[in-house]
């Protein structure tokens, strides 16, 4: 591999163009005067994107990347990929997703990641409205669509903010100038094995870090700025006001008052997201009243809390949320903001980590009343009746299975108004929500 891809290569070809990252990635680079085109196996709304700012995918099994210097290819490939194998056979430079994300910050300033299990996509954005605010000259790649930002801006080369993601290890590629941790809780397990082999990776994340944002009693073998509830942490949050599920609260740090926070996302979770987006936006030396300006002008990210439309006059709320922790933070800020009866679609993410959470996810469901567990959106896995979806709905008393639209419409057919329905997951429930909504 050469030292410096962006210098040494002008074109790039993308297998899996289509997924979040993969997509910022292709956006960026093109907004930086490469070559930019690629491939997906299904047509999505970043596909579409990607076209309407003149970046050629074709859809489908072919890829044809002649005339391209380097392939940069997503984790959901395998080396036997037959793309791949096609690449490597024409001697093409081979450039893993989180190989290219490093190469590609090394071409800024300064570098803030976001690590964690949950937030990530939150506090990136957030960061990147209060980097906006202080008019700062900033580059993002957001794991999510910010309503503002949409998952990439390219916008000037003295910060690139961006996810750090724990999937396969690909945030220990990174070294960047800030990092943010904003939780070490176990997942993607099958990637190492255990909660212990994860726990190392963050800590070693944070070793090639050049200065590190931890949450306060996470990870306590390593030192860093701490932000967090209790008030022994360097930034924390008093007088905190839940203002119809948004939330408000004074931001204080080293003990001293800062000023008011007003928020226009919802969920308490985000007082956490907000206070580690300050704490790393004051170590690079940004103003408290810019802060306070990006964290108000952040209305949100797409499938965070989303709101999608009514179902038999029912409200209806589409949340990322698949992991057990995410759950419950999800239902909490239900229960804040909406009323009547409540009902859950559940659509879990990978066998892999419902076998490996099974427990968790019990005890983060077996409280609904009304919940339907929709199929299991597989990703990169194969089938396993012990991680399944309708393992996990017979293990619940009180859920429902469902594998269609019409087991979704039939699960909704007694909601009402001033009812809620929330959609939870990492995977295509969103499209599916949205159809069964639209007929």
């Amino acid at each position: 591999m050469v030292e410096n891809i962006l210098s040494e290569y002008d074109s790039f070809f993308f297998l899996g163009i289509g997924g979040v990252s993969m997509s910022a990635l292709a956006k960026i680079l093109r907004a930086r005067g490469k070559k930019v085109a690629g491939c997906d196996r299904s047509e999505s709304e970043y596909v579409r994107e990607l076209k309407t700012v003149g970046i050629e995918v074709t859809v489908g099994n072919v890829c044809d990347f002649n005339g391209f210097d380097a392939v940069v290819y997503t984790d959901a490939i395998s080396g036997g990929n037959a793309s791949v194998i096609a690449a490597r056979r024409q001697c093409k430079a081979l450039i893993p997703r989180g190989k290219m994300l490093f190469e590609l910050s090394k071409e800024y300033k300064n570098t803030l990641a976001v690590a964690g299990c949950h937030g990530k996509t939150t506090c990136t954005a957030m960061l990147a409205h209060i980097l906006a605010a202080a008019g700062s000259q900033f580059t993002s790649h957001i794991g999510g669509d910010d309503l503002a930002f949409s998952n990439a801006f390219a916008g000037g080369n003295d910060y690139f903010i961006t996810e750090a993601c724990e999937y396969k290890k690909n945030f220990l590629y990174l070294q960047p100038d800030t990092a943010v941790i904003l939780n070490s809780d176990a997942d993607h397990l099958d990637c190492y094995g255990s909660a212990e082999n994860l726990k190392k990776a963050y800590l070693q994340f944070a070793g090639a870090s050049g200065q590190i944002v931890k949450l306060y009693g996470d990870l306590p073998e390593t030192e860093g700025i701490t932000f967090g509830f209790d008030d022994r942490a360097d930034y924390y949050a008093k007088k905190i006001r839940n203002i119809s599920g948004k939330f408000s609260f004074i931001a204080y740090e080293g003990g001293v008052e800062l000023g008011k926070v007003n928020l226009s996302v919802y969920g308490k979770h985000n007082v956490l997201n907000a206070l580690a987006a300050t704490a790393a936006a004051r170590m690079n030396g940004v103003d408290f009243k810019s802060i306070c300006s990006g964290l108000a002008n952040f209305k949100g990210v797409k499938r965070r809390f989303e709101e999608l439309g009514k179902y038999g006059g029912a409200v209806c709320i589409a949340d990322y949320a698949h992991h057990p922790n995410e759950i419950r933070a999800a239902l909490k800020t239900a229960k804040l903001v909406t009323g009547g009866e409540m009902y859950v679609v559940f659509q879990p993410h990978t066998y892999s980590r419902t076998k490996d959470l099974f427990g968790e996810f019990l005890l983060a469901l077996s409280p609904l009343k009304r919940l339907m567990v929709y199929k299991t959106f597989a990703a990169r896995e194969y089938y396993d009746d012990a991680g399944s979806a309708l393992t996990l709905s017979k293990s619940l008393k009180r859920s429902q299975y469902g594998c269609c639209e019409t087991d979704i419409e039939n699960f909704l057919s007694s909601a009402k108004n001033g009812d809620t329905v929330l959609f939870l997951g990492a995977g295509d429930i969103y499209d599916i929500a949205k159809s069964v909504i639209s007929n």
